[in-house]
């Protein structure tokens, strides 16, 4: 049956929504395919679950496919499994907790791995029945503390989720690579031109992990790439460590005073006004800038941590956050902010503006050897033998000619400044480019980390227990939705591809006399027997203009208007992408609509 207008559960909005700042947001809510029922959550409308069910089929086809088969876990989850792997800890503000009449603790699943791998466990016991993959799609929830752009960051939303299990690395290699291949073909069959790239894992865990971005301006990841191919969330950049240099003839370090230079801005020119050299004038990147952060602990409490650079780079806290829980001994995700007035009144030798590490490895302010209370991670570029100009921790004060190794140490080191253009790929493959993208999927290789937490093991070929490894394979449903919507759009409305529009022909019936209508209802009789679902403007007293508008806003990618052309014997076709259309025949119509609409289908991404 049509989808009549005229009794469709439907408003569509002239105006875009006060909240909604990018276009898929507004052009979804405009349509009437979703509508917001708290901040990041939303109802879902007939149309909109039309899509979105056409996009959860194309994913269980491919998940098929690579003969991964489909479970349903509740999302409503006890606190027993999470807390037995850290994440309970981990996750902190992040997750949505509650607790039943009994007072017994609960979540709502941001992921699921743990109650997957319990699952196998309570089932499996050989290793005659591995290799598995079993996936679920299946809503999660993430206390989001600024949920926005509609759908691409919510605090409910659709996953596939999929995990692999397998005894030998082989195994959960071909699994790992089977759902890579399987991501490529379903973007490729949603007409999104995404990218894979390294990342890293954070607190999934794990070791070999890849992201799926879709290259767009509105995109909270950055990554970067270059001519040589190499693609990588900054995140998972790694800095080319220069070679240690010999410092045997590098005069001692000097403390200068140096008033009123806070900035590296103004330390530059004290430098090259009071202490000039001669081969060359100071720049930023002979200063080490040490700037104050506070990590927050999954527990909530705060460390002080301060982050030495090259003082012509910023720092990243993003990119900071991806590796520091490691390198602080600590499990779970930690949150970097910058220092308040309370962190530093805490820490008095931390004198702004004029930070440093210590003047001698024998009575160091900050490193290895200094406070117990501060972590000092420094940049890969920081490398023993260079020498750099500082803060002496004294107001108005900075030393000159501190080399690394010979008169200050550190904690560990830390990715932590801005990639920049032009930086070289850490392979060798050429000057990096950076670009922002959307997010759409991630696959780890998680190793035993769970299976070790959870004590999922099964009996090897010679009888001897085993612990089992896994891989977890990440979807965003909802998100490659908003991220269709945000690709294919124009200034009329959404333009859906082919494979996932809420219908294969929007018809668009104008005029007073009932022979139009009477036509339209022929043709889509017609049209339906061919196998194509049809969406039917039938409403009676609306104008023209308004059916149109609306026809291009809902993003149909066939047109058709039975109307005025209906007297000399013909109807309009019309696609929506390309905006071409032409006249046809009434008797003809159904078969060049049939024709129109399997060209779509056969195209790339079914567009």
């Amino acid at each position: 049956m049509p989808l009549r207008l005229s009794h469709l559960f439907l408003r569509t909005l002239r105006d875009n929504p006060a909240d909604a700042e990018v276009a898929s947001h507004q052009l979804l809510v405009r349509a009437g395919y979703i509508r917001r029922a708290a901040p990041g959550v939303y109802t879902w409308l007939p149309l909109g679950l039309t899509v979105l069910r056409k996009i959860e089929e194309i994913v269980r086809e491919e998940m098929h496919r690579i003969g991964a088969q489909e479970v349903h876990f509740p999302a409503l989850l006890p606190k027993e499994p999470y807390e037995a792997t850290g994440r309970w800890d981990d996750y902190g503000d992040g997750i949505f907790r509650l607790k039943d009449r009994k007072e017994a603790d609960y979540l709502l699943a941001p992921t699921h791995e743990e109650v997957f791998t319990l699952l196998v466990k309570d089932l499996y016991s050989s290793y005659k029945d591995l290799p598995l993959s079993i996936y679920q799609i299946q809503t999660k929830y993430r206390d989001e503390a600024r949920p926005r752009a509609g759908l691409l960051r919510g605090r409910e939303f659709i996953m596939k989720d999929s995990y692999s299990f397998a005894l030998t690395e082989e195994d959960q290699r071909a699994a790992y690579d089977a759902h890579r291949e399987a991501y490529l073909r379903i973007f490729d069959r949603l007409g999104l031109p995404v990218v894979p790239v390294n990342a890293v894992s954070g607190a999934m865990g794990g070791s070999a992990s890849e992201e799926f971005l879709f290259p767009c301006d509105i995109g909270e990841d950055t990554f970067v790439e270059s001519d040589g191919g190499f693609r990588a969330n900054v995140e998972a950049v790694t800095t080319p460590t220069p070679e240690p240099i010999d410092h045997t003839n590098l005069p001692a370090a000097q403390v200068h005073q140096t008033p009123g230079t806070d900035t590296i801005a103004t330390l530059v020119d004290a430098a090259n006004t009071h202490q000039p050299r001669d081969d060359r004038e100071w720049t930023a990147a002979d200063t080490l800038k040490n700037v104050v952060v506070a990590a927050v602990l999954p527990d909530g409490s705060r460390r002080i941590v301060v982050l030495g650079v090259p003082g012509d780079r910023d720092v990243d806290l993003k990119r900071a956050e991806a590796t520091i829980g490691g390198l602080m001994g600590v499990g779970g995700e930690v949150a970097l902010e910058a220092a308040n007035e309370a962190d530093l009144k805490k820490n008095p030798g931390l004198v702004r503006g004029y930070i440093g590490p210590g003047l001698s490895l024998d009575a160091p302010v900050l490193g290895a050897q200094g406070s117990t209370e501060i972590t000092y991670l420094v940049d890969p570029r920081v490398v023993a033998g260079s020498s750099w100009i500082t803060g002496a921790n004294e107001a108005d004060q900075h030393v000159f000619g501190l080399v690394a190794g010979r008169d200050f140490g550190w904690d560990g080191i830390i990715e932590a400044v801005v990639v920049q253009e032009g930086d070289p790929a850490p392979d060798g493959s050429g000057p990096l480019r950076t670009r922002r993208g959307i997010e759409m999927g991630h696959i780890f290789h998680l190793g035993t980390r769970y299976a070790e937490a959870l004590g999922l093991q099964v009996l090897d070929v010679n009888g001897k227990l085993a612990t089992v490894t896994m891989g977890s394979y990440g979807f965003g449903v909802t998100r490659a939705l908003a991220a269709v919507a945000e690709a294919t759009h124009d200034e009329k409305g959404l333009i859906w591809p082919a494979a996932i529009a809420p219908a294969d022909v929007h018809l668009v019936a104008t005029g007073k006399g009932d022979e139009v209508y009477a036509a339209a209802e022929s043709l889509i009789t017609q049209l339906e027997d061919a196998g194509l679902s049809v969406i039917y403007d039938d409403r009676p007293k609306v104008s023209p203009g308004v059916k149109f508008g609306d026809a291009e806003l809902l993003g149909v990618p066939m047109l058709v208007t039975v109307g005025r052309g209906l007297k000399n014997g013909t109807i309009e076709l019309k696609d929506r992408r390309s905006g071409e259309s032409h006249e046809v025949a009434v008797d003809e119509a159904a078969a060049a609509v049939l024709e129109h609409v399997k060209g779509l289908q056969n195209l790339k991404g079914a567009r």
